[in-house]
């Protein structure tokens, strides 16, 4: 027997020395990785992609194992709202990658980056048919439907390359996910490359012309209005500059909730789906949109812009319509504009000031204070009429406003596809900042929310991390809290359970429907978040001013999850 066995080194924590022994495809993905900044991936081990976890280690790279594949990607898009930086997620074969696929398809709704990678059969099998394990019969192909892209690569140096391309592409055009696929032979094989050189991002060029006329447009407003989404997020600094420029309200998407600081005396929060921000976006003559395609799952049956209840621009309106977005397919969508600009957001409005005179109010801003008309004035007017357009008292609504209480203005939220969301958060809470809720109001997924907050701990252990759901969407990923748990994350887990999916019950009461089959029963839910090794919390209804933000703050102050369970 050899005295002096070769003993591989453990997943994720291979040395320098064993890591060249097994310079293999994998190491050179996670060395493309780590070039790239890359310091935590989310995923499963699995048989076929542990040699991509063999070299984890070496590269200083971390592995956050969630109970699920699909935790995986929402922790992979918690991660990236909240650090700014593309999440990452390894899937085995297989089931491994299907089961992230729902994730996948959320980051591509929500225009979010994500890379995930996976192995796939060896060359030469594919649609082969041979009952591999984990056989797929198009895994590549299948995901390409459903993503930016997917590329099944062919060699180690041409799935480092795929990498490097992947991430020049999030830093340069409208982000989304991309797939790369390794097949288990260039997974397992030799790699004789190099480590690509990150690749520059090539945004598009600002056009001067569409600029100037811009600046005329705008020099000659007297009751401009902006609405910014998701694209507008990295630009914050640029779109408060602007508005205060220009005197303009700004009006966001959930997606772009917090670019203008909530408190901000033009902010009209997050809150295009209220007719009376509609109705001052049809009275606006001139109105700037950025970074967003004006959607239905946002406007929810409204419209934005002078259009006819038909949604075409109103031929007896005489508003200029300027649309902003790194994307130029998204910039005739749902509103036609009179002045396009496929640019960064940020860029933008940067050579905009700068062709009016930064930081100078225009004449249109300077007439409308001489009139009594300033933007400040027209917010609060409209924020006055906003008792008509939501219930600011409804559950989801007290709830937001007690755990920002008890965790403080700074404080994350993340969100899912809950009344308590979409009827409560999104509008009740005050963001300061664009990273302050986590939220996928397009695709609309159930699951999101619990790991979403994993990742987002994980990208910021300091920042207050919260989740507040309802007991259906909790029950999709309720596993999670175990993986919050082993990972030592003080998160509060805040619950609203109304006993099912209660809205798809109203649905059916107002198609004079019997309910059925969305009546739920539910776990001692502060229980199993104690036997997940957590701590939890019963909160009546009636108890809730009293205790919540009080619950919360301890939870905070702990190094294990606190379930908090609100009964309804």
């Amino acid at each position: 027997m050899n005295a002096n066995p070769q003993q591989p080194p453990q997943p994720g924590h291979s040395t320098a020395a064993n890591g060249e022994m097994f310079r293999n495809g994998a190491r050179a993905v996670v060395a493309t990785l780590a070039a790239h900044g890359v310091d935590t991936v989310f995923g499963i081990p699995g048989t076929h992609n542990l040699e991509f976890y063999r070299h984890l280690g070496e590269f200083g790279i971390r592995a956050i194992t969630p109970r699920h594949e699909q935790g995986a990607g929402y922790g992979a898009d918690g991660y990236f709202l909240v650090s700014g930086k593309p999440g990452v997620v390894i899937t085995t074969s297989g089931p491994g990658l299907t089961n992230v696929v729902t994730a996948a398809a959320t980051a591509y709704a929500e225009s979010r980056p994500m890379l995930i990678l996976s192995p796939g059969v060896p060359t030469g099998l594919e649609r082969a048919d041979v009952g591999m394990l984990h056989e797929t019969k198009d895994s590549s192909g299948a995901l390409s439907h459903l993503l930016v892209s997917s590329q099944r690569t062919r060699t180690a140096e041409g799935a480092a390359q795929a990498v490097a391309e992947a991430f020049a592409m999030f830093a340069s055009s409208r982000p989304g996910p991309v797939h790369i696929e390794v097949p288990l032979d260039v997974l397992e094989g030799v790699w004789n490359g190099s480590v690509p050189t990150p690749i520059p991002g090539r945004r598009p060029g600002l056009d001067s012309r569409v600029v100037a006329r811009t600046a005329e447009a705008v020099r000659g407003a007297h009751r401009p209005l902006i609405v910014a989404g998701g694209g507008a997020r990295s630009a914050g600094a640029e779109v408060t500059a602007f508005a205060e420029a220009l005197d303009a309200p700004v009006a966001t998407t959930a997606n772009g909730k917090g670019i203008v600081a909530e408190d901000h005396p033009l902010s009209l929060g997050s809150n295009v789906r209220f007719p009376s921000v509609q109705a001052e976006s049809a009275a606006a003559d001139v109105l700037i949109v950025l970074g967003s395609e004006l959607a239905d799952s946002d406007l929810w049956g409204g419209l934005i812009g002078a259009q006819t209840s038909a949604g075409v621009r109103d031929p007896d309106s005489d508003q200029v319509v300027i649309r902003c977005d790194i994307d130029p397919d998204q910039l005739g969508k749902n509103l036609g504009g009179d002045i396009l600009a496929c640019a960064d957001t940020g860029e933008f409005l940067t050579a905009l000031m700068t062709e009016l005179g930064i930081g100078e109010p225009t004449a249109a801003s300077a007439r409308d204070i001489a009139s009594g008309e300033s933007g400040a004035d027209r917010v609060a007017a409209i924020r006055r009429s906003w008792g008509e357009d939501f219930d600011f008292e409804c559950i989801g609504a007290r709830v937001t406003r007690l755990v920002e209480q008890g965790a403080g203005p700074s404080v994350v939220v993340s969100g899912d596809s809950s009344q308590v969301t979409y009827d409560g958060s999104v509008h009740a809470l005050t963001a300061s900042t664009p990273d302050q809720l986590l939220y996928m109001p397009g695709f609309a997924t159930l699951g999101y929310g619990i790991p979403a907050a994993i990742g987002a701990k994980l990208a910021d252990s300091a920042r207050p991390i919260a989740c507040i759901l309802g007991d259906g969407a909790a029950m999709f990923s309720i596993q999670e809290l175990m993986t919050a748990g082993e990972l030592g994350l003080g998160i509060p887990f805040v619950i609203v359970d109304n006993g099912g999916y209660a809205e798809i019950e109203e649905q059916m009461v107002d198609r004079s429907m019997e309910p059925f089959a969305v009546k739920l029963a539910r776990p001692d839910f502060a229980a199993l978040g104690q036997s997940m090794g957590g701590a939890g919390v019963t909160i009546a209804e009636s108890d809730l001013d009293d205790m919540l933000p009080t619950t919360v703050a301890e939870a905070l102050e702990r190094t294990v999850p606190t379930t908090i369970h609100i009964e309804c």
